[in-house]
């Protein structure tokens, strides 16, 4: 199978050989521009964001990533709209497509993952794996330390608790909690009211 076909099988979301000399020659070079994002300094906003443009397939206006970011190819295949902040630790297991609504809130030590691998074992012994897209609608709040897995969409202004490892779909304007990740209720009419527990919007 030649490179091309490899390529092809990569983003069908087919077994394909991610080791092919391509491939892998393209993922260390987004790799590099990954290191230059993680070494800038506190006050080197303006090159953080000249480095997302060309890191992410696409990135909207008024987004934040704190560094350190981990990615397997850097961004190259997310698609970020405008303001999203993603905080320390955010991990993108790029290799297949992530699409990530505007304004939406990204914890700390997040893994949104694309990637998997077969269960049988003569398959995983030989490095083949396949890569299905994640989709995040736009306003949804990922709590600490959550675990977005391959194929998953979240529905848009839904709140995917701390902790969570999310295995399905999440429809939209549900709180979701647990492993797995169901949902736990409906954002209600006590959300217009109170921000946290009995605490009063005021």
């Amino acid at each position: 199978m030649n490179a091309e076909e490899m390529r092809k099988r990569m983003k069908e979301g087919k077994l394909y050989f991610p080791e092919e000399e391509s491939i892998a020659k393209e993922q260390k070079e987004c790799l590099e521009l990954l290191y230059d994002y993680n070494m800038t300094r506190p006050p080197q906003e303006e090159k953080r964001k000249r480095l997302l443009s060309e890191m992410f397939a696409e990135i909207g206006e008024g987004c934040h990533i704190e560094p350190p970011l981990y990615s397997n190819w850097g961004g190259r295949h997310v698609h970020m709209g405008k303001g999203v902040y993603a905080n320390f630790c955010l991990t993108l297991v790029d290799d297949g497509e992530i699409f990530i609504g505007d304004f939406t809130m990204i914890g700390p030590n997040v893994t949104i993952a694309t990637a998997g691998h077969p269960i049988l074992p003569e398959l995983r012994r030989k490095g083949y794996q396949y890569n299905v897209t994640v989709k995040i609608e736009e306003n949804v709040w990922i709590g600490a330390g959550a675990v977005i897995l391959p194929g998953v969409t979240i529905g848009k202004n839904s709140v995917i608790g701390a902790g969570s490892i999310v295995t399905k779909d999440i429809p939209q304007n549900v709180v979701a909690v647990g492993n797995p990740c169901q949902v736990l209720r409906e954002i209600s009419e006590h959300d217009k009211k109170y921000y946290y527990k009995d605490w009063r919007i005021l």
